[in-house]
């Protein structure tokens, strides 16, 4: 089976590598040649351009978007629209408000081509090797693909999430429960932090990781961040919120459902963009470690 790749960023590279380690025929789509350069080195058959990626293809054609959410997104959709015939399979992998998702089914559907939007969590580790996948679409079109979902998510780590939309609408309220649980891990550690008994922070990560109500992959992330860098001194507090928390937030406010928790772990990123604090160190310092986020140096 051939999947074109478009995007060959930190995501989609290393998805573009687990499908081809899954025996898939890989071809990826970047525009910026150094990205093309790092996929080539990984083994893959790269292009410049949507209208050879088309072109690449010898059977059927399945497209997977790995591409920042919003405009990116859009303008290769527009273009890939001009190109797609019936049967082909569009899958969208990106960070996506689950309405634009709704809206481009639909747009798809008249051209008879399958379009799945897809809940990708995991960060880069995830993509490689057991991803985490949240597929909304129809799900006759799923079914027929359903295996090259089993092969590249880790085990039980593939959910067929229901009609167009629910994949990135479960994605969204993941990342704002993500939010929430950094933002508390962030300001525990601030606390021990400047307690008067000078723990070693990676130390006190461990012990939690091993048999603790709150043991987690983030507390994994922690203990190697905080082993790096004992006290994050390389780090400034500034996190960027990179929207699905909002649309969360604003999604809640529309269904009248209270989520205070997400709603302050927000505001808390909002507010760093402006102070300098050890919970914000560490909540920066997390996203960088499942999701090779660039962190704001000093």
């Amino acid at each position: 089976m051939e999947v074109g790749i478009i995007g060959l960023g930190k995501m989609g590279l290393n998805l573009a590598m687990n499908l081809t380690d899954n025996q898939y025929q890989v071809i990826g789509m970047d525009i910026s040649e150094v990205a093309q350069q790092a996929a080539r080195e990984a083994g893959i058959s790269t292009v410049q351009s949507v209208d050879r990626l088309v072109q690449a293809f010898s059977g059927r054609r399945i497209f997977w978007l790995m591409l920042p959410a919003g405009e990116p997104t859009e303008h290769v959709l527009k273009e890939l629209f001009t190109h797609v015939e019936s049967g082909d399979i569009i899958i969208e992998g990106g960070n996506t408000n689950y309405k634009d998702s709704i809206r481009r089914a639909a747009w798809f559907k008249e051209k008879a081509v399958s379009y799945f939007d897809c809940g990708t969590s995991g960060g880069i580790s995830g993509a490689r090797n057991d991803a985490c996948l949240m597929i909304g679409g129809e799900e006759a079109a799923f079914r027929e693909i359903e295996g090259l979902f089993i092969d590249i998510a880790t085990e039980n780590g593939y959910l067929y999430a229901g009609p167009s939309g629910s994949g990135h609408f479960l994605k969204m309220v993941h990342n704002g429960i993500e939010y929430g649980m950094m933002q508390s891990i962030g300001e525990g550690f601030q606390l021990i932090e400047q307690s008067a008994y000078g723990f070693d922070l990676a130390t006190v990560a461990k012990v939690w990781n091993h048999g603790s109500v709150i043991r987690s992959w983030l507390m994994e992330i922690a203990e190697a961040q905080f082993s790096d860098s004992p006290r994050l001194a390389e780090y400034r507090g500034i996190v960027a919120a990179s929207g699905e928390a909002k649309w969360t937030v604003e999604t809640a406010l529309d269904m009248n459902v209270a989520v205070p928790t997400i709603a302050m772990s927000l505001f808390m990123r909002n507010i760093s963009q402006e102070e300098d604090n050890f919970s914000a160190k560490v909540v920066a310092a997390l996203r960088n470690g499942f999701g090779g986020h660039e962190m704001v140096k000093k």
